[in-house]
Order: C-alpha cells, then sequence, then structure tokens
C-alpha cells in the first residue's frame, strides 16, 4: 500500500498544474488588446483608488464587496498567475485580471457607480470603459 506513496503528490502537482494551464487558457481568450494593457499600466494608480472607493461606498452590493477585496488582496501578493519572465504574458496577467474583475463589478455595481467614483480624467474614464468593454456591449 505505502510503496506508490509518491501517486499522491504527483497527482496533486498534476492537478494544479491543470488548473494553472486552465487559467492561463481563460486569460489568454478574455485578453484586451496589447494596446488596451498599455493604457491599464498608466492608470494603475487611478484604478487603485476607483476599486477602494467602489469597495467602501454602502451603496455597492457584497458580491461587488467580495470581488473588488479578493482583487486587492490578489494585487497585494506578491505571487503571480505568471510568472514575469514569460513575455507579454508575464507583466500583464495584473491587468488582465483588473479588467475582467472590474468589468464583471461595473456590470453589478452600474456604470454610473463607476463614474461616481472615478479619480481620473474623462480620458482615462473612456480608456478603462473600453478595456473593460464597456462601451459598446
Amino acid at each position: 500500500m505505502w510503496e506508490d506513496w509518491w501517486t499522491i503528490p504527483l497527482g496533486v502537482v498534476g492537478g494544479l498544474v491543470l488548473i494553472w494551464v486552465a487559467l492561463v487558457a481563460a486569460i489568454w481568450l478574455t485578453k484586451p488588446g496589447e494596446y488596451d494593457v498599455k493604457q491599464t499600466l498608466r492608470l494603475l494608480p487611478d484604478v487603485v483608488r476607483l476599486i477602494k472607493r467602489l469597495a467602501a461606498d454602502p451603496d455597492t452590493s457584497r458580491g461587488v464587496r467580495i470581488r473588488l477585496a479578493l482583487l486587492l488582496g490578489y494585487l497585494a501578493l506578491p505571487i503571480d498567475l505568471i510568472p514575469d519572465f514569460v513575455p507579454v504574458l508575464g507583466y500583464a496577467d495584473d491587468a488582465i485580471i483588473v479588467a475582467i474583475v472590474l468589468r464583471s463589478a461595473t456590470r453589478s455595481a452600474g456604470l454610473e457607480a463607476l463614474a461616481k467614483h472615478w479619480p481620473g480624467t474623462p480620458e482615462g474614464l473612456t480608456a478603462l470603459k473600453h478595456l473593460c468593454r464597456l462601451d459598446g456591449d
């Protein structure tokens, strides 16, 4: 029975690798264009303030607050879903995840809440709407 003990850790590692590959594939399929990733990186300080403002708004639903808290936790961790040495996606995974979560949170909270709490320029808000694919659904 115990002579095959190594199959358990091997199965766990294999399962984790499979989940990681599925997440990378999901990010690759939902990624915005490269121009949008560059825009998000330029907008990062405003996006962080927006997330904090949306999470602190008492009118925001609990589901949106949970998504935003999980997003802030992910961004605070030093570990990335895709390591930074992977070309293009390595540095873009945070921007893509922010876009996906913001799109989901904005659909729940509404575009009015996004505009109300946006701390940046109107052009930045337009770029964020484009990045989250909210400008022409």
